[in-house]
């Protein structure tokens, strides 16, 4: 089990809850529900992910000796809250979007039905999970699209914070990324991990050639040499030369990269190394691995805009209370509003499987050919419907995500600012 997560939250939730407790209205049935009320500007689609990870986590989201103490400590002295918290268990009910599918505007992403005191204490949590890996993943999908097959490297876990790193790693897995350099993600999601050297370890050798050597001594010719560190011609001529034409790949990491891919792969045909494949890396986003579209590239490799989205490092996502004691409640603030009631969804597909729209409803939806229903459950009574281990519940989400792409438009994948795939039509 994972450490206890019940201080990652916000002091606000105890202080509803404390109130709640002391008026009698802790105990009303309500539903929480989650979703976006926009996509990032010009963005055409958002990826679910984190759902694994908030699996996970619910177990563990316990208010022990030593949690309870950090709360006095604090100044939370309360003691009708503190008992509460010391027996709390989470027993209600979560349904949502299987993770890896693709969400728009008004999507319930994920629905609690629980007391108001068990529900309103998860806010943050699944805030915290759920917007930082939907909006890595919703960026790195743009990659995977703009990389045309070609596989990419998520690199990203020194531009983060250490944890964030780790999930990032593995948001980026569940929607096409190859692999990632984080040992961690490895260890713990089953993402396979790859990394050769940096500069670093070139300028500690006399010359370029000493430190190819040792490397392919370790590693093999099938290794990946970093060429620029001085003048890449002669970086490429050296590789070859100390590896053989069997070299498993070069990579480029500065400069004009689709002029020196271009005339890095005319040299490496020259010299008989013509299955040496070509990495490059440099702050690459999904428009720089796009314009690269017609270069003789293999692979990128992709740090800082991963780990931050690419421009939006959330995904915008809202928790608010929808329905209390079977009445539909919702918010009128401008800009603000909510729906009240709690959601069913269908995605809407034509005669040839595309998607054509998102259908979101307070009441049963009546099917139609080619409806799929979006919303599944995900924990009864507070258990967990499916327990499958971390590794299994990535590689699930992955295959998921990847038969939902198959049913997008087009459109859905141009890098341009546009409206979102398809509309959310509430009914």
């Amino acid at each position: 089990m994972p450490p206890a997560t019940a201080l990652l939250t916000d002091r606000y939730e105890l202080t509803m809850v404390a109130a709640a407790l002391a008026d009698g209205t802790a105990d009303r049935d309500c539903v929480f529900e989650v979703f976006s009320r926009r996509l990032p500007h010009g963005r055409r689609y958002g990826v679910v992910a984190g759902t694994g990870r908030l699996l996970e986590a619910l177990p563990a989201f316990r208010f022990g000796d030593e949690e309870l103490a950090t709360l006095r400590a604090q100044g939370v002295t309360d003691a009708r809250l503190l008992d509460w918290l010391a027996d709390f268990r989470f027993g209600g009910d979560v349904d949502g979007y299987a993770e890896g599918e693709f969400f728009f505007p008004g999507s319930p992403v994920l629905t609690v039905r629980a007391s108001f005191a068990e529900g309103v204490l998860l806010e943050t949590l699944v805030l915290s999970i759920l917007n930082h890996d939907s909006a890595i993943a919703s960026a790195a999908a743009r990659m995977v699209g703009a990389a045309c097959d070609r596989p990419c490297i998520e690199m990203g876990s020194r531009r983060t914070h250490e944890q964030a790193a780790v999930s990032a790693a593995r948001a980026a897995s569940l929607v096409g990324f190859a692999s990632s350099s984080n040992l961690e993600a490895g260890r713990r999601y089953g993402v396979p991990t790859t990394g050769t050297s940096a500069h670093a370890f070139t300028l500690l050798h006399d010359d370029e050639a000493a430190a190819f050597r040792a490397q392919v001594a370790t590693l093999g010719t099938g290794t990946t040499l970093l060429v620029d560190t001085y003048d890449v011609e002669q970086g490429i001529r050296t590789a070859v030369e100390v590896a053989g034409p069997e070299l498993g790949a070069i990579r480029l990491d500065s400069g004009d990269l689709p002029t020196l891919a271009t005339r890095a792969r005319a040299l490496l045909d020259s010299l008989g190394a013509t299955k040496t494949r070509i990495i490059v890396t440099s702050d690459l986003d999904e428009y720089a691995i796009a314009g690269l579209m017609a270069a003789p590239v293999d692979g990128y490799g992709v740090g800082t805009s991963l780990v931050t989205g690419s421009g939006a490092p959330t995904a915008g996502m809202v928790y608010k209370l929808v329905e209390r004691d079977g009445v539909p409640v919702a918010k009128r603030s401008e800009g603000k509003n909510s729906v009240g009631g709690r959601k069913h969804a269908v995605r809407r597909h034509d005669a040839s499987g595309t998607a054509t729209a998102e259908i979101v409803c307070a009441q049963p939806i009546e099917p139609q050919d080619g409806d799929r229903e979006l919303v599944v459950e995900l924990v009864r009574d507070g258990r967990v419907c499916r327990e499958l281990s971390p590794p299994d519940a990535l590689a699930e989400a992955r295959e998921h995500h990847g038969r939902v792409r198959a049913t997008m438009p087009a459109e859905a994948f141009a890098l341009s600012r546009g409206d979102c795939a398809i509309d959310t039509v509430h009914a």
